[in-house]
């Protein structure tokens, strides 16, 4: 008999924001999967003497291959264990949920996901930044700064757009960002604010105009 894949999201980074359910799938595993990325405090929720593996992903930085990971996960259920597949935020935002379900059927393991708090909507509520409000943006639109191929989005037309953009993994290209977006028609004195390692301890915000934010930041 083949075992089970939970696909948990842990949130941004705060472990008080994870769900119930991922408390609980947490508790059920006889092996844990985790993220770089994911604050190691959820691991308090893990029977003593269940397996941990690392399985980190970071910018810029040694990563574990995508293709392991989910070798691994197909592995482990093949041999009758739970599994708990543990991200940060949401499986399902920028998160490679998606890919790893597919993977994951197609080999006829059975996989149940657990949703998070993605780090777009969590970590501005923290802030005090709503990131929808009637009376100034009644939309939001969350985008990656950053992709595999290097491609970029049409962050001029995203500047034409009227929401408010929150953009994952954008620190990287941030200059070249800001160019877009005025080049766009989005105006220089935009409020605009970058966060690092939102909810947690180290939390670093800064505030800028549109047109400043990048010398600001560096």
């Amino acid at each position: 008999m083949n075992g089970k894949v939970w696909l948990i999201g842990a949130g941004p980074g705060d472990v008080e924001l994870l769900t119930l359910k991922a408390v609980r799938a947490l508790g059920e595993a006889h092996v844990v999967l985790i993220d770089d990325l994911v604050n190691r405090d959820v691991l308090r929720f893990v029977q003593a003497g269940v397996r941990v593996i690392e399985v980190g992903k970071r910018g810029g930085c040694r990563s574990t291959p995508q293709a392991f990971i989910e070798r691994k996960m197909v592995q482990l259920a093949r041999e009758g264990l739970t599994v708990a597949r543990v991200k940060g935020g949401d499986p399902y935002v920028f998160g490679r949920g998606g890919e790893e379900v597919e993977t994951l059927c197609r080999a006829g393991i059975t996989v149940e996901v657990v949703s998070g708090i993605t780090a777009g909507i969590g970590v501005p509520a923290a802030l005090g930044i709503p990131v929808t409000h009637r009376e100034i943006c009644r939309v939001v639109t969350l985008v990656t700064g950053n992709t595999r191929s290097g491609e970029q989005p049409d962050w001029r037309a995203l500047a034409g757009s009227g929401t408010t953009l929150v953009i994952y993994m954008g620190l990287h290209n941030l200059r070249r960002i800001v160019e877009e977006l005025q080049a766009g028609g989005l105006a220089p004195d935009t409020p605009a604010a970058v966060v690092q390692q939102g909810t947690v301890s180290g939390q670093r915000l800064l505030i800028s105009r549109l047109d400043q934010l990048a010398d600001a930041v560096e």
